[in-house]
């Protein structure tokens, strides 16, 4: 909601930006997914390989827990 009031001041005070970052936000939406699905299988990788060192204190603890 707050991006729409703010591109809606955007568009009173400077139409043709407005209508520019209109068209220009899909484009950059796209441009960043890649990056996001390398920063989600980054953390996955990490969360693994935390997962894989705490697995022998996790086995030595016990089930109760």
């Amino acid at each position: 909601m707050a991006k729409f009031l703010l591109w809606l001041i955007l568009l009173v005070l400077c139409w043709p930006l407005a209508i520019l970052a209109l068209v220009l936000y899909p484009l950059v939406w796209l441009v960043l997914l890649p990056f996001r699905l390398l920063g989600l299988t980054v953390q996955a990788v990490f969360d693994l390989l935390g997962a894989l060192i705490a697995l022998p204190v996790r086995i030595l603890r016990g089930p109760g827990r």
